[in-house]
């Protein structure tokens, strides 16, 4: 669990998400019509670990004396509505059947139920920052574009002619860690910090999101459901080409006959992926096995680590930044993301 070691700002950050959640509750009650609150309200009284209203706070403390700003809990509220939206429209496309712990909008209500659910979330995102000015919401809006091209181009797949790693990057870029990006940028905006540091921000923010997916490309064929919250191996059930699978079925140079168990594990994980998704329970947990032993998942927790760790990724951004416990405490958080990898 990330924890932000100052008490004073861990505190702070526990008072302000407090103040996110209540704002969040405010937005989506809907006193005459309490199915519409129970469905809008649904994952966000799950839980979750609120992670990225979290990087809006820690971004608006750049912005001193204004992170306190009413602003800066809208813009938190905003990017969290904005997440769980997009959970809404994943679960239906990837069937998913819990989220958080709970049954997924989309098996308790069915899919026109949650499709319509998560573009109401979109809406109550877009009055939450329309306030916050014109800028704010362009960023919103580029934000928008960015996530869902990343999940078209997620559903059709790289071409013949593109390099298949390179496309799922840029897809994982766009359909996750546009986001992140978002939630540092509004912070600093809403707190009014200067533009070279808003611009540090999304960076950091950038290639934070893109570690955190290659984190839960792991984490979903090496975790279970009960540890993750969520279906174990979703990606392999829907014939989601991630970047473990992609390095594991990567094409070595050819010898005359492959005997060890890496290169047999690798022949069997291809001869299952070739057809698709895999939605046999048995056959899903072989799957799962043979990719969590594979070369793909160990190299991709080094390309996690590379985006959170190494120079010109997260932390290089923050170099630039006035050093202060906020610098800190997003510093931890790309120390977590790859902790969880341990």
């Amino acid at each position: 669990m990330w924890t932000i070691s100052d008490d004073v700002l861990a505190d702070w950050t526990r008072r302000s998400l407090a103040a996110v959640d209540d704002l969040l509750r405010a937005t989506l009650h809907s006193p005459g019509d309490p199915f519409l609150t129970t469905v809008a309200t649904h994952l966000l009284a799950a839980g979750g670990k609120r992670v990225r209203p979290a990087i809006v706070l820690l971004a608006a403390r750049f912005g001193d004396p204004g992170y306190d700003r009413p602003a800066v809990v809208r813009a938190a509220a905003a990017v969290e509505l904005m997440h769980v939206a997009s959970l809404y429209h994943d679960d239906v496309m990837d069937e998913a059947t819990t989220r958080r712990g709970v049954p997924s909008v989309n098996v308790r209500w069915g899919n026109r139920v949650a499709i319509l659910a998560g573009d109401y979330l979109v809406a109550k995102a877009a009055e939450l920052a329309a306030p916050l000015g014109t800028g704010a919401v362009e960023e919103q809006a580029r934000m928008l574009t960015r996530l869902v091209t990343g999940q078209l181009r997620e559903t059709v797949g790289a071409g013949p002619r593109s390099d298949p790693e390179r496309y799922y990057l840029s897809v994982i870029a766009d359909k996750t860690a546009a986001l992140f990006a978002l939630a540092a940028r509004l912070g600093a905006r809403a707190s009014g910090a200067p533009d070279d540091v808003t611009t540090a921000l999304g960076t950091y923010g950038e290639a934070l999101g893109i570690a955190f997916q290659l984190s839960d490309d792991v984490l979903d064929v090496t975790r279970t459901s009960g540890q993750t919250g969520k279906p174990a191996g979703a990606d392999l059930r829907q014939g989601v080409a991630t970047l473990p699978v992609l390095r594991a079925l990567r094409r070595r140079k050819p010898i005359r006959k492959d005997l060890t168990r890496t290169g047999k594990d690798s022949a069997l994980l291809r001869k299952m992926l070739a057809s698709g998704p895999i939605t046999d329970a048995g056959e899903l947990a072989t799957a799962a096995r043979l990719l969590s032993r594979s070369p793909g998942v160990a190299q991709t927790r080094t390309e996690a680590e590379r985006y959170a760790n190494q120079a010109n990724q997260a932390k290089q951004a923050l170099r630039s930044l006035p050093a202060s416990v906020a610098r800190d405490a997003l510093d931890g958080l790309c120390d977590h993301i790859v902790s969880r990898l341990e």
